[in-house]
């Protein structure tokens, strides 16, 4: 297939087989990508689908501008959920975290204001981070988007990575497999690979809860808290990692572990 320009869209896009493009995307595409009536592109929909959508007009336009032509049969996505809780960092640190980890296949982040977090973000913020996982899910060819929660506490983190996302997820919940994780960098916990290879190696779990500390690391009431509802102490090495490169190294040592045994 002829390398296409990929962009993600709301399932609300999609109507009668028509696509209609928000102003922004109308912007990108016939501005930015100078594609006129007759090229193609994809999207990213609901559920993980790509179609290939042709343009029906020149941009910009009224909607509908497009029209779906083909469904995209691809596999990019891991079968394992990895959701991310991290001590937001100070700075722009959570930009780059998202960005990378995204391309890695975090399927959600959940960023926590723990006791040593500086940063309290705003809505636009927030809203920027979205853009960025949008942006990088388009570039690395994933077949979804990851959630990116809104800020909560450390204590709130926690419990909502271990909810089900909705309500068909709750019936098979309990049956789920999944395994709960707090990187600590002081302190004589398993490294993160051993642990991981023992997990593997009797079944890949369904989920895969990883928790990231702040600039000076988790308080012990922290790590306390997390072990009370079933999270592990687990170690990355033995230097001292910083709050953007912790999630990165974890994620990837654990992305690394589940494709070979896939």
């Amino acid at each position: 297939m002829v390398q296409l320009q990929r962009i993600a869209i709301a399932p609300e896009q999609i109507q009668d087989e028509h696509l209609i493009l928000t102003a922004e995307q109308q912007h990108y595409l016939g501005r930015v990508l100078r594609l006129k009536q007759g090229d193609r592109f994809i999207i990213i929909a609901a559920q993980g689908q790509w179609w290939i959508v042709e343009l029906m007009v020149n941009l910009p336009s009224a909607s509908p501008q497009g029209k779906l032509i083909e469904r995209v049969l691809i596999q990019t996505e891991l079968s394992v959920e990895i959701i991310l809780i991290v001590a937001l960092p100070k700075g722009d640190g959570f930009e780059e975290i998202v960005r990378c980890c995204t391309e890695l296949g975090v399927t959600q982040f959940i960023p926590v204001m723990s006791q040593r977090t500086v940063l309290k973000p705003s809505v636009q913020k927030v809203e920027r981070w979205r853009r960025i996982a949008t942006e990088a899910a388009e570039q690395s060819e994933r077949q979804i988007v990851p959630t990116i929660f809104d800020p909560v506490s450390f204590k709130q983190g926690l419990l909502l990575s271990i909810k089900p996302m909705n309500q068909g997820e709750s019936s098979n919940f309990k049956l789920k497999k999944k395994y709960q994780y707090i990187c600590e960098g002081r302190g004589n916990y398993q490294h993160f690979m051993v642990e991981l290879i023992s997990v593997t190696s009797k079944q890949i779990p369904d989920k895969i809860i990883i928790a990231t500390g702040p600039e000076g690391g988790w308080t012990e009431a922290e790590i306390q808290e997390a072990i009370a509802i079933g999270f592990q102490p687990i170690s990355l090495g033995k230097r001292i990692l910083r709050a953007v490169t912790a999630p990165i190294v974890a994620v990837s040592q654990l992305v690394g572990m589940i494709e070979k045994r896939e």
